[in-house]
C-alpha cells in the first residue's frame, strides 16, 4: 500500500494552510495498493513529538475499502460524506485538528493508513484507543506518510 498527498512530500514540510496557524483544514490524501481482502480502511494522524507524549490529530475508520482517498477539507463531523466515520482527536472534537506544536523544533505528523479485513462497527466519535483495540488482528495492509511542521511567529 502507498499513501500520498500532493501538498506534503514524504518527510517534507506541511503547508501552513493545514495547521492551526492557517485554515486548519485536512489535506487531500490518496492511496493505492489496498489488498483485495480489505473490507474497510482506517486512518490515524499522530504527532509522536508532542511534549506530553503522542498527540492524536485525526481518527478515521470504516472507510469503504474501495475509497481511493479523502478530499481536502473533510467536514469536522462524525460522519464522512460518501462513507466512513471520524473519531475524537486530542483537541476533544471529531474530525481533523491540524498541527499546532509549541514553538521550537519541528514535529513529525504521521498519517497512518490501515487496510482491515472487516469494518470496525464502532459508533461515531470513537477514540484512537477504541480504534486500535478494534483493529487488533484485522490489519491486512498499512502505509504511512510523514510530514513535518514547525510553529512560526504569528
Amino acid at each position: 500500500m502507498n499513501i500520498q498527498c500532493g501538498d506534503i512530500q514524504a518527510n517534507g514540510d506541511i503547508p501552513r494552510k493545514f495547521t492551526c496557524q492557517g485554515e486548519d483544514v485536512s489535506p487531500a490524501l490518496s492511496w493505492n495498493g489496498v489488498p483485495r481482502e480489505a473490507a474497510s480502511l482506517a486512518l490515524l494522524c499522530e504527532d509522536p513529538d508532542a511534549p506530553g507524549g503522542l498527540w492524536v490529530h485525526w481518527v478515521v475508520y470504516d472507510l469503504p475499502a474501495s475509497a481511493a482517498g479523502l478530499p481536502e477539507g473533510v467536514p469536522k463531523r462524525p460522519e464522512i460524506p460518501g462513507g466512513g466515520l471520524q473519531g475524537v482527536n486530542d483537541f476533544g472534537r471529531p474530525g481533523y485538528g491540524g498541527p499546532c506544536p509549541p514553538f521550537g523544533a519541528p514535529h513529525r505528523y504521521c498519517f497512518k493508513l490501515f487496510a482491515l479485513d472487516r469494518a470496525l462497527g464502532l459508533p461515531p466519535k470513537a477514540t484512537r484507543a477504541d480504534v486500535l483495540k478494534a483493529m487488533a488482528g484485522h490489519i491486512v495492509g498499512q502505509a504511512e506518510l510523514v510530514g513535518r511542521y514547525q510553529r512560526k511567529g504569528t
